[in-house]
């Protein structure tokens, strides 16, 4: 097995990549141009593989070297980091945040969170990304994914950071329509909202006191995603199952309710997931700790507006 390459010569790789010269690259290390070039040469010997391919003007890149200059500009990032923050007693977040997110749960929760994270720690900056894609976290400088509903075991770590209830909602006018029904699938015949996003998008089974009662509802709309599903149900398009999270704000002002309060659907989990092997930062822990801290005050304060 070849040994691992030592961190001075990812770095002189990586700075000639990103400077675009041997030449460049040299000045910005301080160094001679030699070295830097030499150093380059013995890491490709030390990895049996060609990262650079050299004409008389410029650089370029091969494929395995673009890989590798991915991999490497996380790793000497993370190493920064290790080193900084043990300078600083290991408790002192530094650098970037890379955090992604659903889209619904990013703008209603991340995002001020985000915001009340960097008004602690003003030296620090955040890149954020909120997206109902499900990113590979191996293959990115996502630092922490955050998840929501029921995971499969993927090999990631993770940590469950709390959970949110599903609602049936709708306007006040098509409540009305509904006062006298008892039982959720008597509600099948009114106009639903789907979200394609859900496996299922309108087949809930509703639970009260141990006894299912299920629905399957005629859609009206199908939203491509939760926000577009929510923005629907305002403005009068139909019923819809909506994460508490999304519409707790629009219960407690009257804008929706919550309908069949006493029949319940399960609720789904929220979890931090992290990359697999890679270093922990100071700013990641406390992050999630603060965003676990919000979701615990999140669903005590919402909880009497839903039910």
């Amino acid at each position: 097995m070849t040994d691992a390459p030592n961190l001075n010569r990812l770095r002189y790789f990586t700075a000639t990549v990103d400077a675009g010269s041997f030449t460049r690259a040299a000045e910005r290390l301080g160094v001679a141009k030699t070295v830097v070039s030499h150093q380059v040469a013995r890491l490709e010997e030390e990895l049996r593989v060609t990262l650079l391919k050299r004409t008389t003007r410029k650089l370029h890149l091969t494929e395995a070297g673009r890989r590798f200059h991915e991999r490497a500009s996380v790793i000497l990032r993370d190493a920064d980091d290790a080193f900084g923050e043990a300078a600083l007693g290991l408790e002192t977040p530094t650098g970037t945040l890379t955090v992604t997110a659903p889209s619904d749960y990013g703008r209603t929760v991340v995002a001020p969170a985000i915001a009340e994270f960097l008004s602690r720690f003003p030296g620090l900056r955040a890149d954020v990304t909120f997206d109902d894609a499900i990113v590979d976290l191996i293959d990115t400088e996502v630092e922490v994914a955050i998840r929501l509903g029921w995971l499969a075991d993927s090999g990631l770590q993770m940590r469950r950071l709390g959970s949110f209830r599903q609602l049936l909602v709708c306007t006040p006018a098509l409540a009305a329509r509904a006062t006298r029904l008892t039982n959720p699938h008597e509600l099948r015949d009114m106009s639903w909202i789907g979200n394609r996003l859900l496996r299922h998008p309108l087949d809930w089974t509703f639970t009260n006191d141990g006894v299912d009662d299920r629905v399957v509802g005629q859609p009206t709309i199908m939203a491509d995603k939760t926000p577009a599903a929510h923005a629907c149900v305002l403005a009068g398009g139909g019923l819809s199952v909506l994460p508490d999270f999304v519409v707790a704000s629009d219960i407690a002002a009257g804008r929706l309710v919550h309908l069949m309060p006493a029949w319940s659907l399960p609720e789904g989990g929220i979890y931090a997931v992290y990359p697999e092997a890679r270093f922990r930062s100071a700013r990641v822990r406390h992050f999630v700790d603060l965003l676990r801290d919000m979701e615990y005050r999140r669903s005590h304060r919402d909880a009497p507006l839903v039910r």
